[in-house]
């Protein structure tokens, strides 16, 4: 479970500089800096194909704790330890807990666009661009419960504050990425700022992390969610 690649388990590299690779799945040739150390590579599309069952997950859901909803999301076949699939899912939990906790939205045109924005974040992002795609995630969800455009006031401002503050959370406990830890700490950052600017209280918990074992990486006691029994 520690192997990452999707075709032979073997661990991936990450290079500094684009190179045109085909996807050992759909044979789709484009740029990128993803590789097993055997050259494999998979295209977004492929790493997160039957995501779509997260629009099921979040319609049906009642609660409003979005760590609970994330984690059913997490437990569907189509979601890897680590991947793009984060990138959707974190705003995607998060939009579902607000409408269930009193938030004005349609919930299903704000899944939608959630999926269409989060897809456009590719892996790597963290490494490469300096931005977790988890906390660009939740930004975007602020972004679509305030109807935030480039030309809003106060929702442009609120949308640009929440990806800050996930980001800064995530980068406080620092590197090597784990999906998992980014995706919950940019979760708990959204919840206190949606109760502190928007008046919205959603649900949260003790998250006590289940899948170190199926990380090459993990950062064990440096991570807030590493079973300390352990």
């Amino acid at each position: 479970m520690k192997n990452e690649c999707l075709i032979c388990k073997a661990p991936l590299e990450y290079m500094q500089a684009d190179t045109m690779m085909e996807c050992a799945i759909c044979h789709r040739r484009e740029s990128s800096k993803t590789r097993c150390i055997h050259g494999h590579y998979v295209c977004s599309e492929c790493h997160t194909r039957g995501m779509d069952q997260i629009f099921s997950v979040c319609m049906s859901e009642k609660g409003k704790n979005p760590f609970a909803i994330l984690e059913k999301m997490m437990r569907l076949p189509f979601c890897h330890m680590h991947g793009p699939e984060h990138h959707v899912m974190v705003g995607a939990a998060l939009l579902t807990a607000f409408r269930n906790a009193g938030g004005s939205i349609d919930l299903q045109a704000a899944l939608a666009e959630m999926y269409s924005r989060g897809k456009a974040v590719p892996g790597g992002a963290c490494g490469f661009w300096g931005a977790c795609g988890a906390g660009i995630s939740a930004g975007m969800y602020m972004s679509i419960v305030t109807k935030s455009t480039p030309l809003a006031t106060q929702a442009w401002g609120l949308s640009n504050q929440m990806t800050s503050r996930a980001l800064g959370k995530i980068g406080e406990v620092g590197g090597p990425r784990c999906c998992k830890r980014d995706s919950y700490l940019a979760m708990l950052a959204a919840v206190d700022f949606t109760l502190e600017t928007l008046g919205i209280e959603m649900e949260t918990q003790m998250v006590r992390c289940t899948r170190s074992d199926m990380n090459g990486q993990c950062i064990q006691a440096r991570c807030p969610f590493y079973p300390q029994e352990q």
